[in-house]
């Protein structure tokens, strides 16, 4: 729901962008800070351990056509992990100027390319593509730690 959320947020901040300079910042939160790492684990797999076989058969053709609604191309393929690296390169990113590009290509990476955000290669490339340098950060447990 994240992406589907900062769609119609941007939707609404277009409509009233004639009354009002809206700035978002985006706070960290791990859904589970107890998601592996690295490459993750399979993203259906986890989803059914989580809901259920039945209630996932329910709820992805709800969500592809919700995410359609708003020009999102949810695809559910992939792997999914940890978010601890991806939050704290969402935090130097801010500092940056470069926080919403950044959370925009994540998004992306997750949702849409089934890429897995707890994977630092793909870490890494998003960061680049937004011109970030987050290599330090990947290789330092400690950078922006205290912003997660």
């Amino acid at each position: 729901w994240c992406f589907v959320g900062k769609r119609r947020l941007e939707a609404a901040m277009t409509d009233i962008s004639d009354k009002a300079d809206v700035q978002v910042t985006w706070r960290p939160y791990q859904l589970n800070a107890a998601a592996p790492g690295g490459k993750g684990v399979n993203k259906m797999e986890m989803y059914k351990m989580k809901f259920g076989e039945d209630r996932v058969r329910q709820m992805l053709p709800m969500m592809i056509e919700t995410g359609q609604k708003d020009g999102i191309r949810f695809s559910y393929g992939g792997n999914t992990g940890n978010t601890w690296d991806s939050h704290r390169l969402i935090s130097l990113a801010r500092k940056q100027g470069k926080q919403d590009a950044l959370v925009e290509e994540l998004f992306r990476n997750y949702f849409e390319q089934e890429k897995c955000i707890s994977d630092h290669d793909v870490l890494l490339e998003a960061a680049r593509k937004v011109g970030i340098d987050a290599a330090e950060l990947l290789g330092d447990g400690s950078v922006e730690a205290d912003a997660v």
